[in-house]
């Protein structure tokens, strides 16, 4: 049967084999293309033709284009192009393609060496195309080299649409081919040419060659790839999945940036013959094994997968485990090159799979294993297969694949599939297994089914499999679905070669117009198959790669609806084809025995019920006449004939049919049957979820599997008797064995449904509440319910009962709380609370928790944003935490999903939020113990953790994330991210460790029984903490929040003074004056409080705590859980009334974002306190203002004028909001940096500084007339309220100092006519208030109910402004009375169709609309006339926190980095329509992707250019025209940790805790070079000075957290070498005076010595052993009294406050201690917290002289005679010094403090000055070699001071 050609096919006909562009559409005419600027035709040499030129100095005015116009199109459909092109030597070029997809949506597919990075938008995709450079270590990224060859690029336009966009190819529409290139000839084909094989080659391979009219020539002789170039894109690494491949070469972990973001994968041209011609992007998670480079994650994953690991950073992606690690992953011509972010193929190699992620401190890997699984079915109930041997049975459960021993019961598992598995098939002999997976495109696995092991993964050209079917050898495998239009297709693939290496090849396939619910291939004649559907049966034959079908004569049944088939097996096992019988069933109870050879019906029979009178069941069945049973499916064996049907009944018959042999009643509809091979054994299934098998001898039905039908909510485990309780959405509670895995007991009610349970620890009952509201007991004894509580009004979201059973708790989804007494069985309700915990929370098993010890009860409410713990007896309220406040980096709002208690010793409170984040908490005082990101693949949208638990001995924190579950090692401090595990198909809904603590249960689609593998520590013990985090001598160092950023422990634990208890400062009463609430202090930093022992005992009321908000750590880890946080609390003298500090110091800070208030005195001490943080749209200061006692100890500057003058601020602070304003008419441009207000020329990049803010400032305001500037900061130690400057921007001056909130300012806004200015504080204050602009006199204030994100003023209304938060937009009308200005309010609900979200930002449209943007990523439009909300479309993701608008076009900046410009100029149409509006009149025009969450822009009028701020600290050029982003200013984003100089001052180099190295050009501060390791932190760096002979050669040498040390060549911008001298942090790095050797030291006192050259470390100082070294200093040893021989002399200082001094000469292998210094060092010398730091080093000025700081008695410099040996000179600080560095011109001292304060000391006049402008700790200063400049660091901001005079 011939199949006629589509008619698609027949239009697209003359496009194949091939089709020669140019040619069909004459370019050389130039009528149906054009051409622009230097367009020439010249001969080649090397081709022997003519060859278009295509050159100028811009490309995009220089091209060739086809079609001539934009309006046309070329419609060419073939999958391949084939570009033919050679790049000019050192010139740029650009290939531009636009591509329709089958949905008509048009993308362009862009390919050039001028892109720097790898660029998406959902219409515009962006490639880097590498060319071939002769060395390893070359830039990738820039200019063709001199030498480009001709090129064959193969673009596999289907697979760039599919793999990037996830949209169908549909035509090729233009092509744009730009200077400057030569272009031979473009092709598009559906065939995969190989460029280099000859006609004489490919006879013998399979493979297509090129044909000669494509092909290039190639000499006799010659290779074809010695003269030409083929890059195929994307490669093969990308179609199909890969993993980490093992090599011997290093990884190219120092990866060279260009200034935009990191690239993603991009084309690289080779020179060999490869497979894989296109690499991605090789990201090195640390820490990791040399010699491991992790591929990119692919599409589809190629071998089992029974666990993923990853790194806790959200840029990586996961790195998969097979279950068997002998699995190979064959790749021709792969071999890795350290080349920046690219990756080079060449030779071929056979490689195993390697491992990755893996961790010392994380073992074992993986740490789970999956051991049994409750469930069946989940996309279908009818596969399920015996295997050949009779002794197994195969089925799927949801996304895996079970194989169950029936005799043993035991289960393996074939783990691979991310959706549910919709098809299995087996062959006959049980080597091949396959399955398929229902998400459209449907991905198909091929198995071994002995090992377990994917041989094979490939796409089906259908769009959804429905059944698969192998031949009995295995060599045919068939499969029947849809494709995406609907049709019925079939399949025929080839899998006899896939056991052998070999690929699945697909022989036939075929649509047909008739429905096909069942295909079998039979077993005496593999080419033949047959179908049933409804109406037809049809039997098929593969002959000559084409199949075909014939339709089975039916007769009177042609209308009958078939359901399954199944052949008829003659006894012998090889009966000849003409005595084949088809057996076909229908759901009209028919049976038709069809001949397959004569195809006709030869038996029809009818399944028929006969009851008797009253009877309920069948008494027999009989085939005649009347209304049949359905039968759904059947089976056959030589001697019998197994029918299931929908009544529930398996039935056996003879193959005459003449009675019933067997049967067995079932729970629910037959959906499948199968008779094993023997024939004794049928296994049946239920769409009820039931397996099991009949055993025909014994007549004893066994049942295999019991499975919910709906997803598992909630899980409880009971530990006496080993039993698990589950409840479902399907409407049933259930209890099963979990030794067996079997049911127990099955409660089902119609009319409610179960959404909470849990067990009473000692009794045998458990609790289930439901969605009725009733709490219900059940006795699994009696099996019945016990007693039943109507309390609640709404659905039980939560149920927990204390350890030893006396108290039973409840929620609902009203936000009541209920109590109950379990001291008898007749339990009784003791409390019901309402609005107690959060009403619109899910119901989820963390919902509530009960502390181990039973003591404290905490939850999720009053609201989503707040955490509650009360005491569980008295449900007294002991503290509530406002998580809402958490999330910094987004505009969204964070709430809390779940809780956890820890371990009674610990104290720990988990709460999974839903920004993804686990945030650890004290119980008892709410203080943040550590935080950690849940790692999340990148490009899915992260889904709420509903569950969450620690084990007992708190070694493992497991947490339900989406459709995985995230094990972390808890103990360890610096966590190396968490082992995902995959199975399941749908969200993870509860997680939960078995009472022995040795398995962990999932529940989801299925209930997942995982081995826990990790030994049992029996010698983990409490109290304290887990031996990570114990404290008390031995104990090793602690990390704290802040020294956790640093990735170094804190040199010693805290210390509380002995006058007070071991906690942070805790105040008897709030300061005098107070109305009971504790409010935000006047300074901003930690808290020292005067407190004495007597006013701590006399505390009436509940205690409260201040502290600093834990910081992130660089590498994902987590902070410790330090066991004491006291301050040392200065002590009181004698005579000092108690009173007075409290006047003067009692008021309590906010530190970092976190902030305490809620505390109450006597009068009102039952009241709870309340911890709030920081709102993620309120400014929220990064750093830490300066001490109270700042001010203290500085010196007058002298009289002859200031020694240092600020030249540039290197950084822009993107934790503020709205902080950044430009006004291209005028060119006007600022941006704040901490407390600095940058205004900067962008022409010529000079600076100008406005100072004389005390703190951070936090958002910017420009006047309409651009000639003020508002600038808005925190408060300080040396004010109560906030500050505003006015400043004169002509000018520079500050005009006007309002002092307008006593809370930080959250936003500032001139009205359109700049009279008024309005500021609004943040959630604390919440207070709007207006001021004059003439006098800046106050004009109104109001207090706001509740907190507000953003306010602007109507610019069409002067007298009309509004504001937007939580719930309601706010509409103020100004009306003015003489002087007197009043404000008349309205406020609007927001509408339920935009959302729960808050508002939070807004803009004016044209009149009259308004734009707000929501948490929830919704853009809703308002009317401001009528005061309502008529359309709201979904904008972005996440939350929207700008809002931009000008002429007809929006700009929406959001916190997942997205810029959006759309267009709106019909929503003022839309108006009229009111509700009734549709969004589908808004469309995108363009959309940029930046590097963190939007939280500044300004765009000029036509909104086509703008600047934009980023939280990642960037200011980025925004071009729409060019959909270009370009970095304005850019600065580290976390912690500068060291600055070095060139030798010859030209360069500078910075190293951060973001894991770069940067190198800038030290005269204009531009970015020239960066060096990224991923996931590390850089801790310390040195710049190799002059080499004797090689002056040229620069070397860096970069310490980092792993304990590596690499060495970067700047004049190469490559990594030379990497070494691993030190097993833990290194703390600084120095080189010697020649250069030729490099010492390090790390956090254990170690200091290594080390060959830059070999990696050899030849020497290991352990002198300074228990003490981190802090400072290495390296001189030329110019003093000759000091008796030692050598030519260097070089001191290490360690943190235990001592210095060595030695000599030595590295060349000789002689080192000799010279010198060593102990200072002591008083009880109590922190700083801030921190304990200040030993720094010394050598005077340039004098040889023979050393300076020393450091903790002491005093604060002082001490200077020390190395000749003399001993102290010649103190200079006194103000404070302990955090930084040092001496000028080497001349005798200038610079010196840092913690108070934010720098002091510039001349030696030789002793006078000294003080200098301030930074917002934080100056934790870093150094002079520059000639001493003209001063680089100080505060955080990650760089300031560079000029040194007058010099």
């Amino acid at each position: 049967m011939r199949r006629e050609p589509r008619p698609a096919e027949a239009l697209t006909a003359w496009q194949h084999p091939f089709l020669n562009v140019f040619r069909h559409f004459r370019v050389d005419e130039w009528k149906r293309s054009a051409k622009q600027g230097d367009v020439a035709v010249v001969t080649d040499k090397t081709l022997k033709g003519a060859v278009y030129r295509i050159r100028g100095s811009v490309s995009a005015a220089n091209y060739i284009q086809l079609p001539k116009s934009s309006t046309q199109s070329l419609g060419l459909t073939g999958r391949y192009l084939y570009v033919l092109f050679r790049p000019l030597p050192s010139k740029h070029f650009v290939i531009h393609l636009d591509v329709s997809s089958k949905d008509n949506q048009v993308i362009r597919v862009s390919f050039s060496n001028l892109f720097k990075e790898f660029k998406s938008t959902a219409t515009w995709l962006q490639f880097p195309l590498v060319l071939e450079a002769r060395t390893p270590q070359r830039d990738l990224v820039g200019l063709a080299p001199s030498g480009a060859r001709w090129t064959c690029l193969q673009l596999d336009l289907q697979d760039v649409l599919l793999v990037y966009l996830n949209r169908c190819y549909g035509h090729l529409k233009s092509i744009r081919l730009c200077a400057s290139l030569l272009v031979r000839n473009l092709y598009t084909s559906d065939l995969c040419f190989e460029p280099a094989i000859s006609g004489a080659q490919w006879a013998k391979l399979p493979v297509t060659p090129m044909p000669r009219e494509m092909a290039f020539p190639v000499p006799k002789g010659e290779s074809w790839h010695d003269r030409y170039i083929h890059v195929r894109f994307p490669s093969e690494s990308l179609k199909v999945p890969s993993k980490p491949i093992e090599k011997s070469c290093s990884p190219p972990e120092a990866v060279l940036l260009g200034p935009g973001p990191q690239p993603l994968p991009c084309p690289v041209a080779s020179s060999k013959p490869v497979r894989f011609s296109v690499s991605p992007v090789v990201q090195t998670p640390s820490p990791t094994a040399s010699g491991r480079a992790a591929l990119a994650p692919r599409p589809f994953p190629e071998v089992s997968l029974s666990q993923e690991r990853s790194d806790a950073s959200n840029a990586d992606g996961p790195g998969f485990h097979s279950l068997e690690p002998w699995a190979q992953l064959e790749a021709s011509d792969i071999h890795t090159a350290a080349a920046g972010t690219h990756v080079l193929t060449h030779e071929s190699a056979e490689v195993p799979v390697a491992r990755t992620g893996s961790c010392e401190g994380f073992l074992p890997d993986p740490v789970l294993r999956l051991k049994g699984v409750i469930g069946f079915g989940g996309h279908g109930t009818r596969q399920a297969l015996w295997t050949p041997d009779g002794a197994a049975v195969v089925y799927p459960c949801h996304a895996v694949i079970v194989v169950l021993l029936v005799d043993t019961g035991e289960q393996r598992f074939f783990l691979g599939h991310t959706d549910k598995v919709s098809a299995l098939a087996l062959d006959g002999s049980s080597s091949l297994l396959a399955s398929a997976q229902a998400r459209a495109p449907s991905v198909m696995r091929l198995w071994d089914f002995q090992t377990g092991r994917c041989l094979c993964l490939f796409r089906s050209p259908m769009h959804v499999v429905c059944s698969l079917s192998f031949s009995d050898s295995g060599a045919l495998l068939c499969g029947v679905g849809k494709d995406h239009h609907g049709r019925t297709m079939v399949v025929a693939w080839g899998t006899g070669q896939v056991g052998l290496g070999g690929e699945v090849v697909v022989l036939a396939k075929a649509h047909t117009d008739f429905d096909v619910q069942a295909f079998r291939v039979t077993f005496f004649d593999e080419t033949r198959m047959a179908s049933c559907g409804q109406g037809s049966v049809r039997l098929w034959r593969l002959r000559g790669g084409v199949l075909r079908s014939c339709p089975v004569d039916l007769g009177e049944h042609h209308a009958l609806q078939f359901t399954d088939l199944a052949f008829k097996q003659a006894r012998d096992g090889c009966p000849e084809p003409s005595a084949a019988m088809l057996f076909v069933c229908s759901r009209s109870g028919h049976i038709l025995e069809i001949d397959c050879q004569r195809m006709v019906v030869r038996h029809a029979r009818r399944l028929l019920p006969t009851r008797t009178p009253g009877g309920p069941h069948p008494q027999k069945q009989t085939f005649s006449s009347g209304p049949g049973i359905a039968i759904s499916s059947l089976s056959v064996s030589p001697a019998m004939c197994a029918v299931g049907s929908e009544d529930g009944f398996l039935r056996l018959w003879p193959l005459d049919f003449s009675s019933v042999l067997l049967e067995a009643e079932h729970e629910g509809p037959v959906s499948s049957v199968c008779v094993s091979p023997d024939g004794l054994r049928v296994l049946s299934a239920t769409s009820s979820g039931h397996l099991g098998f009949l055993d025909t001898l014994s007549r004893v039905y066994h049942m295999l599997a019991r499975s919910h039908t709906a997803p598992v909510l909630a899980l409880a485990m009971e530990q006496r008797r080993g039993q698990l309780a589950t409840v479902s959405q399907d409407r049933t509670v259930r209890i099963w064995d979990l030794a067996t895995l079997q049911q127990l007991y099955d409660f089902t009610s119609s009319e409610d449904a179960p959404c909470a349970v849990t067990f009473h620890p000692t009794r045998p009952t458990f609790f289930c509440g439901f969605s009725s509201g009733a709490v219900r007991s059940f006795s699994l004894e009696a099996a019945e319910v016990l007693v039943e509580h109507t309390c609640h009004r709404g659905a039980v979201t939560g149920l927990t009962a204390t350890p030893d059973g006396r108290l039973l708790f409840s929620s609902c989804s009203q936000g009541s709380l209920a109590q109950y007494s379990c001291a008898d069985p007749q339990w009784h309700v003791l409390r019901v609370a309402a609005d107690m915990v959060c009403p619109d929370a899910p119901a989820s098993p963390s919902a509530l928790a009960v502390s181990r010890d039973g003591r404290l009860l905490a939850f999720v409410g009053p609201s989503r944003c707040t955490v509650t713990v009360m005491g569980s007896a008295s449900l007294d309220e002991l503290l509530r935490v406002d998580i809402g406040t958490l999330d910094l980096a987004s505009s969204r709002l964070d709430s809390a999903m779940a809780v956890c208690f820890g371990p009674a010793a610990l104290g720990h409170l988990l709460v999974s939020t839903s920004s993804n984040r686990v945030v650890v908490l004290d119980a008892v005082s709410g203080r943040i113990i550590r935080e950690s990101t849940v790692f999340q693949l990148p490009g899915v949208h992260p889904e709420p953790c509903p569950s969450l638990t620690l084990s007992e001995d708190a070694r493992f924190l497991l947490i339900a994330a989406g459709r995985t579950i995230k094990v972390w090692d808890y103990a360890t401090q610096a966590s190396p991210g968490p082992q995902v595990y995959i199975g399941h198909s749908e969200p993870v809904q509860a997680v939960a460790f078995s009472p022995d603590q040795q398995q962990v249960l999932s529940a989801g689609d299925a209930v997942f029984l995982w081995d826990v593998l990790a030994p049992t520590e029996s010698d983990q013990s409490f109290p304290g903490a887990p031996p990570a985090c114990k404290t008390g001598p031995g104990a090793g160092p602690l990390e704290d929040a802040a020294s956790r950023a640093s990735e170094l422990p804190r040199q010693q634990v805290p210390k509380p003074c002995q006058a007070s208890p071991p906690r942070l400062g805790v105040c008897a009463r709030p300061p005098e004056g107070g109305d009971g609430t504790l409010s935000p202090s006047d300074e901003e930093g930690p808290c020292e409080e005067s407190c004495d022992p007597e006013g701590l005992g006399q505390a009436s009321g509940p205690p409260v705590l201040t502290e600093e908000e834990a910081g992130r750590a660089g590498d994902g880890a987590w902070a410790a859980a330090v066991g004491s946080w006291g301050l040392a609390l200065p002590p009181r003298s004698p005579g000092q009334p108690r009173e007075q500090w409290r006047a003067g110091q009692g008021r309590w800070c906010r530190c970092r974002g976190l902030r305490t208030v809620g505390a109450r005195d006597t009068r009102n001490s039952g009241a709870p306190r309340t911890t709030y943080l920081a709102s993620c749209k309120a400014f929220t200061p990064a750093r830490v203002s300066c001490s109270p006692h700042s001010a203290k100890g500085t010196c007058p500057p002298p009289a002859s004028g200031g020694w240092l003058r600020l030249k540039a601020v290197v950084g822009y602070s993107g934790n503020g909001r709205a902080n950044m304003v430009w006004r291209p008419d005028t060119g006007f441009f600022a941006y704040t940096c901490g407390r600095l207000v940058v205004v900067e020329d962008l022409h010529s990049g000079a600076q100008q500084h406005w100072s004389g803010h005390s703190a951070e400032i936090s958002t910017l305001a420009l006047s309409h007339s651009a000639q003020v500037l508002a600038s808005a900061s925190g408060r300080s130690s040396t004010t109560a309220h906030c500050q505003i400057r006015v400043w004169d921007v002509s000018g520079g001056l500050c005009q006007h100092l309002i002092f307008p909130h006593s809370t930080t300012v959250l936003a500032l806004a001139f009205s359109p006519d700049d009279r008024l200015l309005v500021t609004l504080g943040d959630h604390d204050g919440r207070t709007l208030a207006l001021w004059g602009t003439a006098t800046y006199d106050l004009v109104s204030s109001t207090r706001l109910p509740e907190p507000v994100h953003g306010v602007a003023f109507n610019p069409w209304d002067a007298g009309e402004l509004t504001c937007v938060g939580q719930g309601t937009v706010t509409f103020w009308l100004l009306q003015q009375r003489g002087a007197d200005i009043s404000l008349q309010v309205r406020r609007e609900p927001v509408p339920e169709a935009v959302g729960a979200g808050e508002l939070t930002s807004l803009c004016y449209g044209a009149p009259p609309l308004l734009y707000c943007g929501t948490s929830s990523g919704q853009v809703c439009v308002w009317d401001t006339r009528a005061g309502r909300c008529f359309l709201s479309w979904e904008a972005d993701d996440g939350g929207i926190g700008l809002l931009l608008f000008s002429g007809s076009r929006l700009v929406s900046g959001s916190s997942t980095g997205r810029l959006r410009l759309w267009a709106v100029g019909a929503v003022s149409e839309l108006r009229c329509k009111g509700s009734g509006a549709r969004s589908s009149s808004v469309f995108m025009e363009h959309e940029l992707v930046l590097d963190g969450a939007v939280v500044s822009a300004s765009f000029d009028d036509s909104v086509d250019m703008g600047v934009v701020g980023t939280t990642a600290g960037t200011l980025w050029f925004v071009s729409w025209a060019e959909g270009t982003s370009t970095r304005l200013i850019s600065g580290h984003r976390s912690k500068v940790n060291e600055v070095v100089f060139s030798p010859g001052e030209s360069h500078c180099a910075t190293c951060s805790e973001d894991g770069s190295v940067r190198v800038w050009a030290l005269a204009s501060m531009e970015l020239v070079i960066q060096f990224q390791v991923l996931n590390q932190s850089c801790l310390c760096l040195a710049w190799s000075p002059p080499c004797c002979g090689r002056p040229e050669q620069q070397r860096l040498a970069a310490g980092y957290g792993d304990g590596s040390l690499r060495i970067f060549s700047v004049s190469r911008t490559a990594m030379e070498l990497k070494m691993h001298p030190h097993p833990v942090a290194l703390t600084t790095v120095a080189f010697s005076t020649d250069g030729q050797t490099v010492l390090s030291g790390d956090k254990d006192g170690l200091v290594a010595v080390s060959h830059p050259c070999t990696g050899t470390t030849f020497r290991v100082l352990s002198d300074h052993q228990g003490a981190p070294i802090s400072t290495i200093c390296v001189t030329c040893k110019e003093c000759e009294d000091l008796g030692v021989e050598g030519t260097d002399l070089w001191l290490a200082a360690s943190g235990d406050q001592r210095v060595s001094v030695w000599a030595s000469d590295w060349l000789r292998n002689h080192c000799e201690l010279v010198d060593w210094l102990s200072f002591p060092m008083p009880a109590t010398t922190e700083t801030q917290g921190h304990l200040p730091p030993s720094l010394a080093a050598f005077c340039p000025w004098d040889g023979a002289l050393l300076m020393y700081v450091g903790p002491g008695v005093y604060k002082e410099v001490i200077i020390y005679n190395l000749c003399q040996k001993q102290v010649v000179e103190k200079i006194p600080l103000p404070f302990f010094a955090m930084s040092l560095s001496l000028s080497p011109g001349t005798h200038l001292l610079a010196v840092g403090f913690a108070e934010c304060m720098l002091r510039l000391v001349d030696c030789a006049m002793g006078t000294a000055q003080d200098f301030a402008g930074h917002d934080n700790a100056v934790h870093l200063c150094r002079f520059t070699p000639s001493a003209r400049l001063l680089f100080t660091a505060a955080r990650n901001e760089i300031l560079v001071w000029e040194v007058p005079g010099l």
